[in-house]
């Protein structure tokens, strides 16, 4: 089982490893939800949450804004339509005779100047803010991504081997950028439900009994739209993200393999995967898309129509229009605000919901324990010891049982046994890529650890028997993220004896195609023993490098290597004697 970090506030641990699985339900319990704001307070650094206490204060600003530019046109389109209200208000009448204004158009004038002006700075600060919004979203969605690259980079290669490479693409390209949208989203509610709030206090103080007869019918609509679309909408999402998977798992499958489904002939088979698995993802897709407005649809109705039955009970009741039109005006205007602010605040819901699930996984990988690991120096000068070496991959199935082994710089040694003995295993511990369970490796003395394991791992050039060659030239893929160096790796490439054929060619230009596809398995060989070379090991390994040549290939390579390694440590995982005829000593593990 993978060991996993604590989270650093949480203090009932064991009950947050279940609630960090997939809900499945549209359960949104206290303990839920808590979880939820845990797991976003995790994400989220110091500077983070200033930054989100400054938005949630800008938020709050911009209610208040939108409130007033509601708010300030009923008193606009009264005094435009009678005067004389201007001097009967004691508002409007103290404005009026503090700037000293001569009558009611220049009353008139200077407050629809100030309206424009006023509208103007509304919409820069609206600009302004969504600026502010995005930015912080997409900038968390860099430094998701960024560290979940980190996360993977830094896993122990067992645990790496466990992971799913296409999981681990689609969490960095997509589930980080959802995780982004799901802060954003919940900053947008808050923005919705601070000026819902202040509109519905506006509305109380018209008129309470329409306000409340109007809060009963839209809040038993809300539970209803969040109980029923809001539980469509979460399965929705976790559907997406799975079927993703599917389709990525599908399109690395078939292009990793494509001679072989060509020779299979089993092309229909893998259209047929890939179109049931995206015609699925594509329908979550186009139910969210349609559940997605629904909720508009039907507060609006809903709203709209009470509105209109009021006007119409109003006069049938008194039959007086003038009467009810300020009043029903300010609804009006109300609704046209509340309305859409209460349809963004259930669609942003939602997408919190369609979001959820991205949020679980994007925590889980964050928290997922690694362990630091440095580059304290560490000097080979004389020998590598392995002392009462114990490892397993599966608990009480040992591997590796109390080895012991002394390796003098300089050594060319051979790992021999049949397979599953071993061999590859017992090479990664001493090159650092697994730790022992037990027991312990000593270089010169000192103990290999996590401070001086990354030190190490410089001095090894590994030369595997599966060459991966990613779709670039040639020196891109002998460096391979190291700086630079064309000399070096003009050098390494006639040490490798691959010069003559890339100078044929386009020279350390030379493409390689997806894997290395238009390279033979000699030549990726050979240019999988220029990248060993390119940092000047000090041991190189063989890991059954030879093993998929043919014999006379084979030979050439081995010459070159044993050539190449005449003042370096070789060590050699091989099943055919003929590779290793020149090893000073041979390791049997069969016999271990």
């Amino acid at each position: 089982m993978k060991k996993r970090l604590k989270h650093k506030a949480d203090s009932t641990s064991s009950k947050e490893s279940t609630k960090s699985k997939v809900f499945t339900d549209s359960k949104t319990s206290e303990k839920h939800q808590i979880s939820e704001f845990k797991k976003i307070h995790y994400l989220l650094s110091r500077r983070d949450k200033a930054i989100l206490t400054f938005l949630l204060l800008a938020t709050f600003l911009l209610s208040i804004i939108e409130t007033i530019s509601i708010s300030i046109i009923m008193p606009f389109i009264t005094f435009a339509s009678n005067p004389n209200m201007i001097l009967e208000n004691k508002f409007s009448s103290m404005i009026y005779n503090f700037f000293g204004f001569k009558n009611s158009l220049d009353f008139m004038i200077a407050f629809s100047a100030t309206l424009i002006v006023f509208y103007i700075l509304r919409s820069v600060y609206n600009i302004c803010y969504s600026y502010a919004l995005n930015r912080f979203a997409f900038r968390k969605y860099h430094f998701f991504a960024y560290r979940l690259f980190c996360k993977s980079i830094e896993l122990s290669y067992i645990d790496f081997t466990n992971k799913n490479v296409d999981r681990i693409r689609q969490n960095i390209t997509n589930e980080a950028l959802k995780v982004s949208q799901y802060i954003q989203q919940l900053l947008m509610i808050c923005s919705e439900i601070i000026t819902i709030i202040l509109m519905y206090i506006l509305l109380l103080i018209v008129s309470y009994k329409m306000t409340i007869v109007l809060t009963i019918v839209l809040t038993i609509n809300v539970i209803l739209i969040t109980k029923t679309i809001s539980k469509k909408v979460h399965k929705q999402g976790i559907i997406n993200v799975e079927t993703t998977n599917a389709v990525l798992k599908i399109i690395t499958k078939t292009l990793g393999n494509f001679k072989i489904i060509k020779l299979k002939g089993v092309q229909e088979q893998v259209l047929n995967d890939f179109d049931n698995a995206s015609k699925k993802r594509v329908d979550s897709e186009i139910i969210y898309q349609t559940l997605a407005p629904l909720p508009r649809f039907i507060l609006e109705t809903i709203g709209f129509g009470i509105l209109i039955a009021a006007v119409a009970y109003i006069l049938i009741k008194d039959n007086n229009a003038t009467a009810v039109i300020p009043v029903i005006s300010m609804y009006a205007l109300a609704l046209y605000r509340i309305l859409p602010a209460l349809n963004k605040t259930i669609n942003s819901y939602n997408m919190t919901r369609f979001y959820r699930h991205a949020l679980d996984v994007i925590y889980e990988d964050l928290i997922y324990h690694t362990e630091y690991e440095d580059n304290k120096p560490l000097e080979f000068n004389k020998t590598i010891e392995l002392k009462n070496i114990n490892f397993e991959y599966k608990v009480q199935k040992p591997i590796i049982k109390d080895f012991n082994l002394v390796i003098n710089k300089g050594d060319k040694i051979a790992f021999i046994g049949k397979s599953g003995a071993g061999k590859s295993t017992l090479v990664d511990l001493i090159i650092g890529i697994y730790k022992p369970k037990s027991g312990e490796i000593k270089i010169d003395g000192v103990k290999l650890n996590n401070e001086n394991l990354r030190s190490w791992r410089k001095k090894i050039g590994y030369i595997p028997q599966n060459v991966f060659l990613f779709d670039g030239n040639i020196l891109e893929n002998i460096a391979l993220g190291d700086e630079i160096d064309k000399n070096r790796a003009i050098e390494v490439c006639k040490k490798s004896n691959i010069w003559e054929f890339l100078e044929q060619n386009e020279g350390l230009n030379t493409f390689v195609g997806e894997g290395g596809i238009k390279l033979s398995g000699g030549q990726k060989q050979r240019i999988a023993i220029a990248r060993a070379l390119y940092n000047n090991p000090e041991i190189l390994v063989l890991d059954e490098a030879t093993s998929a040549l043919d014999k006379d290939t084979e030979s050439k390579i081995m010459d070159e290597i044993y050539n190449i390694a005449e003042n370096k440590t070789l060590l050699i995982i091989a099943h055919r004697l003929s590779t290793i005829e020149r090893c000073e000593r041979v390791i049997d593990l069969t016999k271990k």
